[in-house]
């Protein structure tokens, strides 16, 4: 069984153990040439941080952006928060324990962006928005984008964040399914210009502060996460604990799996800390930047794309810098993730079979077709779009999870899918 790819994310653990043979269930153990490896990875990354910060141009911002991208690397390998895995886990064995990370991430989020956005902008019902939050478009295309996205994580094992983070875990399939990702931005500028005519020109902006104000906003977003906690408990079958939950504390950080509450908590503050000193939290602006850049080079790239960069959300200017803040973030995100999985003994990479390639391609090129007509992906339109109140973070939320349980059902029922 690959721990990469093939696994359930709360079935992780035992995977593990059965990989490992069993060292898993002994005293922690940190065999010195993966751990020495990793120590120096990391502190290769300690490094980079600081030159980026004394040679980069603009270097506070590249500079925070490698910390929280590395940063939001650990936390996303040592807690798997794999928006599939988890959603996958809740299907077939009714474990609530990832989509309860997912809501403590969304909580935290919400509280955090309404801190934010009060001293910002502190009348939200007049015309403005909050800076570049992540406030998209309500419509049809958005549920097709959504979809679409679902459909992807489905084919490709898991969405671009956790493709991301897999890359660096030696998965052999990420590498393809960021490559279909790039392929489907293509797509998508092809198809944007239509797209917009058709919906997306006449959809609507929805922000539930402008109509609820941050008090109501706050409240109605809290009470609709606790809602959902509370049907998780109540229809989720008893987990048995994890017998690594009693260990050393070095192996509490370095070896075992996080909790997912753990994992959601630490997603949900470096979603706030990217906001407040950067950006909305995103995977995703680089990759669909430089596609872009590489369709316009061979011509491919329609001459306008009507109203695309007027809108927040997953942004694709072509650049001309070679090192950018999202860059760096996904840089520091696939290293401290590399580091994290080789200090665990979770890095077990592999040769890609057919299927690897085609699966990871296919469900690339629809995680990035979603990805563009979305204007973010589950990290941008969903986790930072809910924290801002934005009602086209959960129409995307709901028609991913839509396109994933249908395409996954299908799949398995065709034989095609695990």
């Amino acid at each position: 069984m690959s721990m990469s790819d093939d696994t359930g994310a709360l079935d992780y653990h035992r995977a593990r153990e059965a990989a490992l043979g069993g060292v898993a269930a002994d005293e922690p153990q940190f065999p010195p040439v993966r751990f020495v490896v990793a120590t120096a990875v990391a502190l290769g990354l300690a490094g980079a941080i600081h030159l980026v910060g004394t040679h980069g141009d603009p270097a506070p911002q590249l500079q925070l952006s490698l910390i929280l991208g590395a940063a939001f690397g650990f936390v996303l390998q040592r807690s798997r928060f794999c928006f599939l895995c988890i959603w996958r886990d809740w299907l077939d064995r009714r474990d609530p324990r990832g989509l309860l990370g997912v809501l403590t991430a969304l909580a935290v989020g919400i509280v955090g962006y309404t801190l934010i956005f009060g001293a910002w902008l502190p009348d939200p019902s007049g015309a403005r928005l909050p800076p570049t939050a992540h406030i998209g478009p309500v419509g049809p295309a958005l549920v097709l984008a959504g979809l679409a996205f679902g459909t992807g994580m489905a084919i490709s094992g898991s969405c671009i964040s956790a493709h991301w983070y897999r890359l660096g875990e030696g998965s052999p399939t990420a590498p393809f399914a960021l490559i279909g990702a790039g392929i489907g931005f293509g797509l998508g500028f092809l198809s944007w210009n239509e797209l917009y005519r058709l919906s997306i020109s006449e959809a609507v902006v929805l922000w539930l502060p402008r109509h609820l104000g941050y008090a109501g906003a706050l409240l109605g977003g809290l009470g609709v996460l606790a809602a959902l906690a509370l049907v998780l408990l109540w229809a989720g079958r008893p987990i048995r604990g994890n017998a690594e939950e009693s260990r050393a504390p070095l192996h509490q950080v370095f070896v075992a799996r996080w909790p997912s509450w753990l994992g959601g908590l630490f997603v949900g503050l470096v979603g706030i800390a990217a906001y407040l000193r950067l950006s909305p939290l995103g995977v995703t602006a680089e990759l669909g930047s430089r596609s872009r850049q590489a369709a316009d080079a061979f011509g491919l790239l329609p001459q306008r794309l009507e109203g695309l960069d007027s809108f927040r959300g997953c942004a694709t200017v072509i650049r001309d810098a070679l090192l950018t803040p999202n860059g760096l973030f996904v840089i520091g995100l696939v290293l401290a993730s590399f580091c994290a999985a080789l200090a665990s003994g979770e890095f077990r990479p592999s040769l890609p079979r057919p299927s690897h390639v085609v699966r990871g391609l296919l469900g690339g090129v629809l995680l990035g077709w979603g990805t563009l007509v979305g204007l973010g992906c589950t990290v941008g339109t969903l986790l930072s779009g809910v924290s801002a109140g934005a009602v086209s973070g959960w129409i995307f939320g709901a028609a991913l999870l839509v396109g994933a349980t249908v395409t996954l059902k299908l799949g398995r029922r065709l034989g095609v899918l695990g």
